[in-house]
């Protein structure tokens, strides 16, 4: 596994501030650094101005899922706060990421972006503490049953995404949290309207993640079970969008799940690599699609 700081392969994938993905075993370090030398890295994307945040808070719960303790926050869109009741986006940090790093911003100066001129919907988003297990469930860490069970709960006793139907919650993430947003959707495709995914880290079989990420999945058929290529048909009722680099050294995977995702899915495979500035480009695009759905 290579990671940041490994000459050429540095800022490999930044996933937020403080996250850092671990994704290039296998692709040759040369023809990486060639295509961010060449501009295949260069990554274009809306015009992005802010607004005055809305408040945001973070605190901890113990969950039983996870077995630990978790930090969380939660972000309100400008002109909004406790009590009010809004739609709710679930954010995925990346691997080594936490719930301060879901994104390329905090979840509070995401709200507020407007995205070629226009605001966002009104809605809130949360970020949890989900660990480097790939949000799947592991022996003694359940990431997924934390967000399920415990972080959503939470967040609806205070009264965000609630109402009838799937048409409250939207979930997105970069990298191993665009995965997980992937994957989270497709197992509870009744609760989740809309999934974001930004250069999702997808493998194309468990040796593979294996021999990359020992710690991604406990099994081959823990990797089955949360294999988002094969259980894509689930997304039939999600709205679903996928963007990725032409240069992302998880591209194979990303281009096997586009083909198994429903024709209404929203994909961009366009230039760029698994590196921040993607990730920056394509957020704000994210957001908007979320909000569409989420507002609907």
């Amino acid at each position: 596994m290579l990671g940041y700081g490994l000459g050429g392969l540095a800022g490999l994938a930044t996933a937020g501030a403080g996250g850092v993905e671990l994704v290039a075993h296998g692709l040759l370090p040369g023809r990486y650094a060639l295509a961010r030398l060449d501009g295949a890295c260069n990554a274009s994307g809306p015009t992005v101005t802010f607004g005055s945040p809305g408040p945001s808070f973070s605190a901890t719960f113990y969950s039983r899922a996870r077995r630990r303790q978790v930090g969380y926050t939660i972000g309100y869109p400008p002109g909004h706060g406790r009590g009010d009741q809004l739609p709710l986006i679930i954010a995925l940090h990346g691997f080594g990421g936490s719930h301060r790093s879901a994104g390329m911003w905090s979840v509070e100066q995401a709200l507020a972006m407007r995205v070629d001129g226009r605001r966002l919907p009104p809605m809130a988003m949360v970020a949890a503490d989900g660990g480097g297990g790939y949000w799947n469930p592991h022996p003694g860490d359940d990431p997924m049953g934390m967000v399920v069970d415990e972080l959503i709960p939470l967040c609806q006793r205070l009264g965000l995404g609630l109402g009838t139907g799937a048409g409250r919650l939207g979930t997105m993430g970069i990298s191993m949290g665009g995965y997980g947003a992937i994957l989270l959707a497709e197992k509870y495709p009744d609760l989740f309207a809309a999934a974001a995914a930004i250069s999702p880290a997808i493998w194309t079989s468990y040796a593979q993640a294996r021999s990359v990420n020992r710690g991604a999945y406990a099994s081959a058929a823990a990797f089955a079970w949360a294999n988002a290529v094969t259980h894509a048909g689930a997304l039939s009722e999600v709205a679903v969008r996928v963007a990725t680099g032409l240069d992302d050294p998880f591209l194979p995977g990303v281009r096997a799940l586009v083909a198994r995702l429903p024709k209404r899915a929203v994909v961009d495979i366009v230039q760029g690599c698994h590196t921040g500035s993607f990730f920056a480009a394509q957020e704000p695009l994210s957001l908007a699609f979320l909000g569409r759905h989420l507002a609907a």
